[in-house]
């Protein structure tokens, strides 16, 4: 039989043996509130919570907790109820969004798909960019939440916290979210991108670039090298001003050593399209001594040790800086370094563009400043500095 509730009451009502045992509230006879199905529910344990049982549009039954006393007084639940009820009556489920809101994705979720159905498309590297980011700044912070939950001011919190550490990988990681929640948008996660628009930290495009002595203490270092492997890697690097990516995943099958020249598939490329370029002698000459040397069958030029081909030269590079007494350079500087041997011998920017591999002119346009027929022409100068360079190292 339902009953009138009381705060008194409530306290007092009896434990069940085992299970538990609801008390319906009765209408107040003198009139007011009251909600069907509104009652107290007492567990074996001697816990009490005040719920709602309803009724869906479909028919199906459900029980809806409102909360517990202390922290729920009768009245509030009984108001908490009303307004519960009168959802109900509008046609809609609440606790089924309970329901839909606990098995909802959460940022770990939309990674977790990020990774496994956007992520294979890209290049190596952005692969391991991403990846990291995701393992060891978004999960962490973001992971649990969930993907509708997620607003503006989260974003932007985690910009501040990774900006006081790594200024620029704080960007990089605003960008990979930035992705992330528009694939969200089309997976029907949430409708809207939190993290467009944060105002991101300003960058400066690091112009370093190696000068001859430099050059030369390097090619030394190379010389006398103890990871052969890695020291021919930069000389290729030297040689063609390629992406370290494209260097350590390059297979003999890129190369044409008849017509000298090497195509970068598609997949490796940062311009997403296949990249075709004439080797200089030097370059022919490393990667004929490297061929001999290669095993039968080998499909990599730089075969790796666990990995079908070398992934980096972290280790090898700092003893090959500290050795030929570089600062501040990185192996992509190589790059610059090509760059700039070839606007020093006054090629134009078009034909820097196209032997970098360059999808926009702007990306070139860095190297104007060095300025005071064909391509291979132009990379062939190059090849003709690094050549009086002290000799390859011996492959191992």
């Amino acid at each position: 039989m339902p009953t009138r509730l009381t705060e008194r009451i409530v306290s007092d009502l009896a434990v069940p043996e085992r299970g538990n045992r609801i008390t319906y509230d009765a209408p107040n006879q003198r009139g007011g509130d009251w909600t069907a199905g509104f009652g107290v529910r007492v567990t074996a344990s001697g816990h009490r919570s005040f719920i709602l049982n309803y009724r869906t549009k479909t028919g199906r039954e459900r029980r809806f907790t409102i909360g517990a006393p202390p922290a729920w007084t009768l009245e509030a639940a009984r108001l908490e109820a009303a307004k519960l009820k009168a959802r109900v009556d509008l046609g809609e489920d609440p606790m089924g969004a309970v329901h839909a809101g606990r098995e909802a994705p959460t940022v770990a979720d939309l990674c977790d798909r990020f990774e496994k159905e956007w992520l294979p498309k890209k290049r190596d590297k952005t692969q391991d960019d991403y990846s990291r980011y995701i393992k060891n700044d978004i999960k962490p912070e973001l992971g649990k939440l969930k993907v509708a939950e997620v607003s503006y001011s989260d974003v932007e919190a985690l910009h501040r916290k990774i900006t006081k550490r790594a200024p620029t990988s704080a960007n990089r990681v605003i960008a990979a979210l930035s992705k992330m929640f528009a694939l969200s948008i089309r997976w029907h996660m949430r409708a809207d991108n939190p993290a467009r628009g944060i105002e991101r930290n300003e960058e400066t495009k690091r112009k370093r670039y190696l000068s001859g002595e430099e050059i030369a203490r390097l090619s030394e270092a190379l010389s006398n090298a103890e990871d052969k492997q890695a020291a021919n890697i930069v000389r290729l690097l030297l040689l063609t001003g390629a992406r370290s990516g494209e260097v350590m995943g390059a297979r003999w099958d890129q190369f044409n050593f008849e017509s000298g020249v090497w195509t970068k598939p598609a997949s490796t490329t940062k311009s997403k399209a296949d990249h075709v370029v004439p080797l200089s002698g030097p370059a022919r000459l490393l990667l004929a001594e490297l061929a001999k040397e290669a095993a039968e069958g080998a499909e990599y030029v730089f075969p790796g040790r666990g990995s079908p081909h070398r992934v980096d030269i972290k280790k090898a590079w700092p003893k090959f800086c500290k050795a030929a007494k570089l600062t501040n350079a990185r192996p992509h500087d190589l790059r610059h370094t090509y760059a700039s041997i070839l606007a020093s011998a006054g090629q134009s920017l078009p034909v820097i563009g196209a032997l970098l591999g360059h999808s926009q002119p702007i990306t070139t346009a860095r190297y104007a400043h060095l300025f005071d027929d064909p391509l291979r022409k132009a990379t062939e100068r190059v090849g003709a500095i690094l050549k009086q360079l002290p000799k390859r190292a011996t492959s191992g």
